[in-house]
């Protein structure tokens, strides 16, 4: 008998031992999943592109080289800059002999011929054209070293700790590195501009030069081909800097940014990058409690030509939380009391976003239309309509 019960209860502990490894509590499944993620890389990233959450990291503040990702920070202060003065995007651009001399990957740009701003920045989203780097940078700045001083500026100003530009291209020279945060940071900024859109999902096209010579181009970034809502990104490699990339995928209402530097190869790069994305996507969900131009409510003016305006959202407000997690959102606004004048887009308060009960962000509440002050000859037809 006492044979038989030692059997049995070997059998048992042998049976829960055997359960065991499955019945992982949340956490320590998430911890698992997240390990696996990024492994040949040396620094990753990723996280949402509206809030700035963190979904995963690794070594996000070493100092490494990133390649032709250099020329994430050349782009976005190229479409500031073409915002603020108002550049056409048909702007002539002569090449200098300096331009047409870079090597690496170009768009083999003639010396002295002239292009047009909106062709050398298509070459360089799609084709990572050094050449047109260099065009961009002398005809903005007047110099490449007078360009690279407003990166670093813009670094600086962006709070980009761990970075120091020393070119506007990536290719290797001494003294030039970032991090994966710092890449994310540039990326988010330069994605603002709807115009990077307009080429970064581009696959190939052919490049036109004034005297009639053609040169294909593809792009370097292959996931906005091979993985399900990529719409565009930058790519680089060089030997110390190995193979990198930073993409941006969108799958209903959210936006998710990835980072890898120092993958063994394009390959092995694209595959992690894909399996990160897809922990993102399928772990996290965003949800929007206000978008940019949602009513709020009328509110009364005082001494004004009209007795109220519409008080608008200033900008999109969402939350990005775990999938299956709670996430109530309601909406507080605190208006200031209204007097006349009042111009449109004037800011006239705030609107709290509450996520579960608890405050989570505020959004500026702006007048969607103007109200003018009441004129004397206003108050006397006032006074004689209430005769």
């Amino acid at each position: 008998m006492n044979k038989k019960l030692m059997i049995g209860i070997a059998l048992l502990m042998t049976a829960l031992f055997a359960f065991v490894p499955f019945a992982r509590t949340g956490a320590s499944a998430e911890v698992d999943a997240t390990a696996a993620l990024a492994k040949t890389s040396r620094a990753s990233m990723l996280l949402d592109a509206d809030t700035g959450t963190v979904v995963f990291e690794k070594n996000t503040e070493d100092r490494l080289q990133i390649a032709s990702m250099v020329k994430i920070m050349t782009l976005a202060i190229t479409f500031d800059e073409i915002e603020k003065r108002g550049l056409p995007l048909d702007t002539k651009i002569v090449a200098s002999e300096n331009a047409a001399s870079m090597g690496g990957s170009q768009a083999f740009l003639d010396a002295n011929a002239e292009y047009t701003l909106d062709e050398l920045v298509k070459s360089i989203i799609v084709a990572s054209a050094n050449d047109s780097c260099v065009a961009v940078a002398e005809y903005l700045y007047g110099s490449v070293d007078a360009f690279v001083s407003e990166m670093n500026a813009r670094a600086a100003e962006w709070g980009m700790n761990n970075t120091c530009f020393a070119n506007c291209t990536g290719l290797p020279k001494d003294g030039q590195y970032c991090c994966a945060k710092d890449v994310a940071v540039m990326f988010g900024k330069l994605i603002k501009h709807s115009r990077f859109f307009d080429h970064a999902n581009v696959w190939m096209y052919d490049f036109a030069h004034p005297g009639g010579r053609v040169t294909e181009l593809t792009n370097t970034n292959k996931l906005i081909r091979f993985y399900d809502g990529c719409d565009g990104g930058k790519t680089g490699y060089t030997d110390a800097a190995r193979s990198c990339i930073t993409v941006t995928a969108k799958r209903g209402d959210t936006r998710l940014i990835c980072v890898t530097i120092g993958a063994e190869n394009s390959k092995t790069r694209n595959k992690e990058v894909s399996e990160m994305l897809n922990y993102g996507f399928a772990n996290y969900k965003t949800t929007f409690a206000v978008r940019k131009g949602d009513v709020i409510g009328e509110f009364a003016v005082s001494n004004g030509k009209t007795d109220s305006v519409t008080v608008v959202a200033a900008e999109d407000c969402s939350a990005f939380v775990k999938t299956g997690g709670k996430c109530e959102l309601t909406l507080e606004h605190e208006i200031s009391e209204l007097k006349a004048p009042v111009q449109a887009g004037d800011k006239v308060g705030r609107i709290k976003v509450m996520l579960n009960g608890e405050e989570y962000a505020s959004v500026d509440a702006v007048a969607q239309n103007g109200c003018a002050k009441k004129g004397y000859l206003d108050i006397v037809d006032e006074f004689i309509s209430n005769w």
